[in-house]
């Protein structure tokens, strides 16, 4: 059974492959939501995320339906203390930015399609540059103090805003940012790396990277003249224009070959070892395409296969 990791500062124990909820209600129904919940929690898999936003975009949803298959889920599995849940604030189509009075709303929105009176860990999804920072911290510090909310994060946010809303917590000693997820991969280095990786660093946050695989490029499907049925596959497909998608891919098709891995795992492996990353986050829409996923949790690449990727990825 893998070993739980401590997620930075948060108090929390995690998997070390986050488990993304964005396809549930989606790409995934109902039983193959269930399916890759069940795989992922067979494998000793702890740490799902998901948004309150999930799936608004699609066709005739409304947002919540990914927090509501987790809920039934947990209901029917009874799991919930074993499950460690990490929902997002601020996108909702009746809960848009974060204002006070709309991240406490959209906190007892998500609780109730969790069918759960406490989230573990919750983020801001998009920073609201209109909101201070002394009232969106105030808030999250209210839902921690009501006991909704175990632990605070941040996603999508500038060096600068998160430095302010530490510092503001620090004085006041009110609940904290832990977690920060940025966007973060092999052909997305510099939306993490730079300022905000520093003031992660500087400030103990453990790192929960999004679009680890660079919307599926990096899972390696996706080759010249090869035509891929998937809801991304123009995003993904993209990066195949590049020289450094290019020169990445070559990489992953070389050290994937020389460890009996797919690439899927070797890009994840290569997240995982950068400073600061607790723990990539991938989804899934069917059991069998989570197998290259969980395999991260075994598998560490040496110092040279290491070396080689962050070279071909430069």
């Amino acid at each position: 059974m893998t070993t739980l990791r401590p997620l930075g500062p948060s108090g929390l124990d995690v998997f070390p492959l986050a488990l993304g909820g964005n396809v549930f209600g989606w790409t995934a129904d109902t039983s193959q939501t269930f399916a890759v919940l069940d795989a992922y929690a067979d494998a000793g898999g702890n740490f799902l995320d998901t948004a309150d936003v999930y799936s608004a975009w699609a066709d005739g949803n409304r947002g919540g339906e990914s927090e509501t298959l987790i809920g039934r889920w947990m209901a029917a599995r009874g799991n919930r203390a074993d499950v460690v849940v990490a929902t997002k604030v601020g996108s909702h189509p009746d809960y848009k930015g974060l204002s006070a009075t709309t991240v406490k709303a959209a906190a007892d929105a998500s609780l109730t399609r969790l069918g759960t009176d406490y989230i573990d860990l919750y983020y801001t999804h998009f920073d609201d540059v209109t909101v201070p920072v002394e009232e969106i911290v105030g808030a999250l510090d209210d839902l921690v103090r009501a006991g909704k909310v175990r632990a605070v994060a941040a996603s999508n946010i500038s060096p600068e805003r998160l430095q302010e809303s530490l510092d503001f917590s620090d004085r006041e000693g009110l609940a904290r940012y832990a977690v920060l997820q940025p966007e973060y991969n092999l052909v997305a280095r510099d939306s993490y790396e730079g300022p905000l990786q520093q003031v992660a660093s500087r400030n103990g946050l453990a790192a929960v990277p999004y679009f680890s695989l660079a919307s599926g490029f990096l899972t390696g499907k996706y080759r010249p003249g090869t035509p891929v049925d998937s809801a991304r596959s123009g995003s993904a497909s993209r990066h195949l224009a590049t020289d450094r998608g290019r020169r990445v891919l070559a990489a992953l098709d070389a050290v994937a070959a020389e460890r009996g891995a797919e690439p899927a795992t070797i890009a994840l492996a290569w997240l995982a070892a950068r400073p600061t990353i607790a723990a990539p986050l991938a989804s899934a829409r069917t059991p069998e395409q989570l197998t290259a996923l969980l395999a991260v949790a075994e598998l560490e690449l040496t110092d040279a296969e290491l070396s080689l990727l962050t070279e071909a990825s430069a």
